[in-house]
């Protein structure tokens, strides 16, 4: 079977098994999140109390940390329960780094050093996980699982409980309550990611992935040389590095390691589990509000962007490198000829396009086309489906941007599921747009104008410049990936990426929580004649077009210097 066969195969499978979940994995997380104490008799769940939306070990969990369940809050003291729980897990995470040489499981590690040690304390709790560290070398087994890897599934709760937020500011009228953050923390990780991160790492351990607590073994290789191979718990943390989009390898060369990706299927399925939830997000979205059709319309924007993306991906690794690139069959640097180009390319595609940040290839040696496709993809705020939770609230604010467009087309007050956009909720949209370009390219220029930036760079002129730019652009979306030409495990890029990861993930959330307040306390405003049909095939077309141009043209002169000019060259 020719390359192209495989990956036409490989895509037409990935479909398929996003379609079979889609539906009754959104039916699944809207029922999680809609459950309450009056739940009426006879829709109970297995292992809830009878009439009571609370499962039992969940109301353990919170008679434990003292919270009351049946409480909801309002918007500012639900962004206040958010900012504390992240910033007390900064600082668990930061402290279990630091003591790591004292504790069980050590693997004889030294403590990390303090700017790497806040630096991965930020990224992973922000759901970027970037990793300026070889994992198997600096981290204990203990801090890989009690510290990377519960922040793995906390992160990713976080998003998914914000974009509930969010989505009960729209469901809801006449309201200053948006539900309670601790309940929903807690469903997001009991009732969805705990189960199917379970599920998943029985698949992974199936398919070859590591799962143990080995330090490693010293292997003899078939030249006489001795190998040291590294052992680990890998499967369970792969399970929800990439089911929470998470991104950060157990081992320094993620999911390209034969220990964490050891067959083209088992990278197959990592792309499958990366996509589960957000593309399953917008069905959830459609329920909650109470017209599914939403949902469809939402849905059909993402997978609009990521199929284009995937196939100009493909294409670009495929064709766009020149005689010589074509003749080989496509571009092989930097890939594992285990997976081939067809599967590099989507999996690079599917990592970008969610705030995932895994990799079963090198970005850095794609071609400049590849390298600037995959930029791209963030640079559009990840919104394809975007990463556990912030794609799907990504993608309804610049839903709110494209009704608020098409509102000053004909003249009307805009108005998107019966919900008024006026003055201060646009602030706030706007706001959200801006915030993330300003710190992408902001950062960008600072590190360019400082020789404590440019001496971390391997490589000069323009593609020198789209490490950079790559980096802060990954940290900022809370991606995660990186071109691997820049050496970022330095005070200054730990710092600076570590402000960018944390301002990155808790402004956007500031204003999302702040415009669901707003929307939350607004009545219903009856469908008339002049309403825009927000689910049909013109305001899919208009949201797209929204996403390409009011955001992804924000980064056209950075990228025409960047990867756009290395590839005319």
């Amino acid at each position: 079977m020719s390359s192209t066969a495989a990956g036409w195969l490989q895509v037409a499978l990935l479909v398929l098994a996003l379609v079979a979940v889609h539906k009754p994995l959104g039916d699944w997380m809207a029922h999680a999140f809609t459950t309450g104490p009056a739940s009426p008799p006879g829709q109970e769940w297995p292992f809830l109390p009878t009439g009571s939306g609370h499962w039992r070990v969940e109301r353990l969990v919170y008679r434990a940390v003292g919270v009351d369940a049946d409480t909801e809050q309002r918007w500012p003291v639900y962004l206040r329960s958010v900012l504390a729980f992240s910033l007390v897990s900064v600082l668990f995470l930061y402290l279990l780094q630091r003591v790591q040489q004292w504790l069980p499981l050590d693997n004889e590690m030294a403590a990390v050093e303090p700017g790497s040690a806040w630096n991965t304390a930020v990224s992973f709790v922000t759901n970027t996980n970037w990793q300026g560290y070889s994992g198997e070398s600096t981290m204990g087994h203990l801090v890989q699982m009690a510290g990377l890897a519960v922040q793995n599934f906390v992160s990713a709760a976080v998003g998914i409980a914000v974009a509930i937020a969010l989505v009960r500011g729209f469901a809801r009228s006449g309201t200053d309550r948006l539900g309670n953050f601790w309940v929903d923390l807690t469903r997001a990780i009991a009732r969805v990611l705990l189960p199917l991160a379970t599920v998943a790492a029985v698949v992974l351990v199936l398919g070859g992935v590591v799962q143990n607590l080995s330090s490693g073994t010293d292997a003899t290789t078939l030249a006489g040389a001795t190998q040291y191979l590294p052992g680990g718990p890998v499967a369970s943390q792969e399970a929800i590095k990439e089911l929470g989009t998470n991104g950060g390898g157990f081992y320094n060369a993620n999911s390209a390691h034969p220990f964490e990706g050891p067959s083209a299927w088992i990278s197959l399925f990592q792309v499958f589990l990366l996509l589960a939830i957000p593309f399953s997000l917008p069905r959830t979205f459609g329920r909650m509000v109470g017209d599914r059709r939403q949902g469809l319309a939402i849905v059909g924007v993402m997978a609009s962007l990521a199929v284009a993306s995937a196939a100009l991906t493909s294409w670009a690794q495929a064709r766009a490198g020149g005689a010589a690139l074509q003749l080989a069959g496509a571009a092989t640097e930097g890939q594992e000829v285990r997976f081939g180009g067809p599967l590099s390319a989507l999996f690079g595609t599917a990592t970008t396009l969610t705030s995932t940040g895994a990799v079963n290839s090198m970005h850095d040696s794609y071609t400049p086309t590849g390298g600037m496709l995959v930029l791209a993809n963030m640079m559009l705020g990840e919104v394809a489906p975007g990463g556990v939770g912030s794609g799907l609230y990504g993608m309804l604010v610049l839903a709110v941007v494209a009704v608020f467009v098409a509102g000053l087309m004909v003249g009307r007050t805009p108005e998107y599921l019966g919900k008024k956009l006026g003055r201060r909720e646009m602030t706030l949209a706007s706001l959200y747009v801006l915030v993330t370009p300003v710190l992408v390219l902001t950062g960008t220029a600072v590190a360019v104008a400082t020789d404590t930036g440019l001496s971390s760079l391997l490589n000069s002129g323009s593609h020198g410049l789209s490490e950079l730019l790559y980096a802060f652009t990954s940290a900022s979306n809370n991606n995660g990936s990186a071109f691997a030409g820049l050496s970022a495990n330095t005070p200054f890029f730990n710092t600076a990426l570590g402000l960018a990861m944390a301002l990155g993930r808790f402004l956007p959330i500031v204003l999302v929580v702040a415009l669901a307040g707003r929307l939350a306390v607004q009545g219903k405003a009856p469908v008339t004649a002049g309403t825009l049909p927000t689910h049909q095939p013109l305001f899919v077309g208009l949201l797209v077009a929204v996403v390409l141009v009011v955001v992804g043209l924000t980064y056209f002169p950075a990228l025409a210097l960047g990867p756009l000019a290395e590839a005319l060259a």
